[in-house]
This record gives structure tokens, C-alpha cells and sequence, in this order.
């Protein structure tokens, strides 16, 4: 699956952990980096080495509001959320090819319920 999915983020030429940030940052305009933290599971300095390099990239900005920073999707950005909403299609389509659609179904969903599983066991 890993595999899968950084065959089709490559066009992009992102690893599919940088698109899963930009996608947070699209949902979450002026998202801080603590809450992007949050939402990723990861740690902070993770989160900085992914948002420095995404701002290389100029994908993101950081903007400064008191003692917090924001980050929002740069133009180029919200240019390169459009096509990864593709990626993110073909890729789905490909576990559908190989598993089905009642078993992909069922294997998101219990995905994304042992993740909020594991985060409440954390706190």
C-alpha cells in the first residue's frame, strides 16, 4: 500500500506523508503548527522539517499572529492541493481494482477508526 501510494504522490514530486500536510493546511487554513501536530499524530519536529520544506517548495507560508505562527497554502499550493485531489482518486481506484469497493470501504473505515483509537489512548 505504501508503495501504491508514493507511486502516485511521485508526479506530484511529494511523498504521500508532505501531501497528507498539505491537504490538513487546505482544510485548516491558518492551521498552527500544534494543531497540525495534532491532526498528523506527529511531532513537532517533525511537523517543522515537513512545513520547512514545503515552504522551500513555496506550497506554504507561515504567517505570525502574537505568539503564534499560521500556515496557509501559497497560490502554488492551492494549485498543487487541486492535483493531488487526483492522486488521492487514482490511488483509491486502485485499491478498489485490487481489494473492492465493500472491502476498500471497510478497510478506510477501520483505518481511520484505529487511528482516533490510538489518539484517545495517548491523552
Amino acid at each position: 500500500m505504501t508503495k501504491m501510494a508514493e507511486d502516485a504522490f511521485a508526479k506530484a514530486d511529494l511523498s504521500p506523508t508532505y501531501s497528507y500536510v498539505l491537504v490538513v493546511v487546505h482544510q485548516y487554513p491558518g492551521i498552527t503548527q500544534k494543531e497540525l501536530c495534532d491532526k498528523l499524530s506527529i511531532a513537532p519536529s517533525t511537523s517543522t522539517r515537513f512545513i520547512d520544506k514545503l515552504e522551500e517548495k513555496n506550497l506554504v507560508e507561515r504567517k505570525s499572529e502574537w505568539k503564534e505562527t499560521h500556515i496557509f497554502l501559497t497560490e502554488e499550493g492551492k494549485a498543487l492541493y487541486k492535483e493531488l485531489n487526483q492522486y488521492f482518486e487514482q490511488l483509491y481506484g486502485q485499491y478498489v481494482s485490487i481489494l473492492g469497493k465493500e472491502h476498500s470501504e471497510q478497510l478506510t473505515k477501520l483505518l481511520h477508526e484505529s487511528s482516533e483509537m490510538l489518539k484517545k489512548g495517548k491523552l
